[in-house]
């Protein structure tokens, strides 16, 4: 395996080979983009690690989203459905009511196909001055406005692999050329790649997925290895 990281071609194929690659540092030694990448592509003038991100998830090989401990990070095709199959199976919502208003996020962007946060926000009726019915629906579910924020929810879709990240929008400058951070579009794992399901059950996804883990990390503590699955 190349341990320096200088294309988005060796992330991709970083991610091919274990399975599952970590943006960040994971609390697994060496096992992130964030350590393997050449100090020149990370934080630097050059197109780098952030910029690689959307050309990996157009090439089709690595899914990508806030997957591991809320935070984000790549998933191999091979591996995706078996994450899929286990994640679905917990939900993340702390009760009902944010459970509820979960889904109504999650079938506004099955409706559309895929969002951004902005489009989110106006299809729902959360900017500024606007209302909708999905919002009237969704205030019907909340217990308090912290719970208007859609960051807290669609990272709770991501780590239940119910959304994953289809691309990155930026804007362009009036000589065409991209700046600033990327903007997310999200979308669900089928519209992207197609049908997901697994011959297992959530447990038996659980059990591939952890033993997959042992094998690449056979001295690592376990509990690390079970915190970063989920």
């Amino acid at each position: 395996m190349k341990h320096r990281l200088e294309s988005a071609t060796d992330v991709a194929a970083c991610c091919l080979e274990l399975g599952i690659l970590p943006f960040f540092r994971c609390g697994i030694p060496g096992f992130s983009i964030e350590e393997r990448i050449a100090p020149e592509y990370w934080f630097s003038d050059e197109e780098g690690a952030w910029e690689w991100k959307g050309a990996i998830i157009r090439d089709g090989q690595c899914a990508y989203g806030k997957f591991f401990n809320r935070k984000a990070g790549f998933v191999s095709r091979a591996w995706l459905p078996d994450w899929i199959n286990y994640r679905r199976a917990r939900s993340l919502a702390p009760n009902d009511d944010v459970a509820a208003l979960d889904d109504v996020v999650m079938q506004t962007i099955q409706v559309e196909g895929t969002a951004t946060i902005q489009e989110l926000r106006r299809m729902l009726g959360f900017a500024q001055g606007g209302r909708s019915r999905r919002r009237e629906a969704a205030e019907t579910s909340r217990t308090d406005e912290e719970q208007l924020s859609l960051d807290p929810i669609l990272t709770r879709l991501q780590m239940e692999m119910r959304l994953v990240i289809a691309d990155f929008e930026y804007k362009i400058d009036r000589h065409g050329k991209s700046y600033g951070w990327g903007i997310a579009r999200y979308t669900t794992p089928e519209a992207l790649y197609g049908p997901m399901g697994v011959q297992r059950t959530p447990d038996e996804s659980f059990a591939r997925i952890l033993a997959h883990f042992r094998q690449l990390f056979p001295n690592e503590n376990e509990k690390q290895l079970l915190r970063i699955i989920g």
